[in-house]
């Protein structure tokens, strides 16, 4: 059950030349272990359509994988003290049963719950637009083991190079002073539910307007206390152009061009900083095919139960 959580950049000089990525299209990945249900249900209590039906003394629930108990937020009482009473009620009964872990998610619209639940000994998870999670460790002769909140977000950036050995480079209109006027790659976070090649490539055509096909991930680095003292993983991925004419996105994109190795190499802030200097030097041996990185293979994954992309170097 335990958890990795999710980041952006602790190198400085690195952040500003591969960074760009926005509050907007931040996405905080959870890499724990998830609270994965089956739908045993316990203590199963209807609620009709009537405050003074909403008297029962348990809270409608489903056991999770680890002894553990998921509270349905469908069916909590609207007032205040139906809920703490069946609250206080339903922590009796699962603290009798031997039950662990509790999940309460708590809907926008029932706000008014949250400090109640916070007073019977709830801690804040975490928030989503729409919900907040509250969990509540019942042993009190056990550390907590719940997987705790997203510890990292994930970033992507386009190495992406044509045939006359030109890389594809934007400035920013927004960033620090220390990286202002500098040339970068283009970069980005990843959404919601996304691969990271398909990130790459989204990212390239939002913010240059050229079409591109993954090739590989080169290299990625791995920073901790960055944007909200989170954790980021940055990867680099090796585009292929696909089109070639530039259109920038205005709003966050003041130009745009091809450079060439050359004028890339030759940067000031290139030689300065030596993890960059690395990940150019990276991307110029897999151009020479003096080195090779990590494709993604669409596998089946019987852990998973789905398919998911392995990443791995050619065998």
């Amino acid at each position: 059950m335990a958890s990795l959580r999710i980041p952006q950049f602790v190198c400085p000089n690195l952040q500003f030349f591969f960074q760009g990525r926005t509050s907007s299209t931040a996405s905080i990945i959870t890499l724990q272990s998830s609270v994965k249900s089956r739908r045993k249900e316990i203590h199963r209590v209807v609620t009709p359509n009537t405050l003074s039906a909403r008297t029962r003394d348990q809270l409608d629930a489903y056991e999770d994988e680890y002894d553990g108990v998921v509270i349905d937020p469908q069916c909590l009482p609207d007032s205040a003290n139906s809920f703490t009473a069946v609250l206080q009620s339903s922590l009796s009964t699962w603290k009798l049963e031997g039950k662990k872990g509790v999940w309460l998610k708590i809907l926008e619209q029932q706000a008014d719950l949250v400090p109640i639940a916070l007073k019977e000994g709830f801690s804040y998870h975490h928030a989503e637009p729409g919900y907040v999670m509250l969990t509540y460790w019942i042993p009190d002769d056990q550390p907590c083991i719940l997987p705790s909140t997203a510890t990292h977000q994930v970033g992507v950036g386009g190495f992406v190079i044509n045939d006359n050995r030109e890389v594809l480079m934007v400035k920013e209109k927004k960033c620090p002073y220390r990286c202002s006027g500098l040339w970068k790659l283009p970069t980005g976070l990843i959404n919601k539910s996304e691969e990271i090649f398909s990130g790459a490539v989204r990212e390239v055509k939002e913010e240059t307007g050229i079409d591109t096909a993954f090739l590989e991930v080169v290299a990625f680095r791995h920073a901790h206390q960055v944007a909200f003292d989170k954790s980021d993983l940055f990867f680099v991925c090796m585009l292929k152009p696909l089109t070639f004419e530039i259109e920038i996105d205005e709003s966050e994109i003041q130009d745009a061009k091809w450079m060439s190795l050359e004028e890339l190499t030759d940067q000031p802030f290139y030689n300065e900083d030596k993890m960059l200097r690395s990940v150019v030097d990276i991307c110029i041996a897999r151009l020479e095919e003096r080195y090779y990185g990590f494709n993604a293979q669409n596998l089946m994954s019987k852990f998973d139960d789905k398919f998911v992309y392995l990443y791995q170097a050619s065998l």
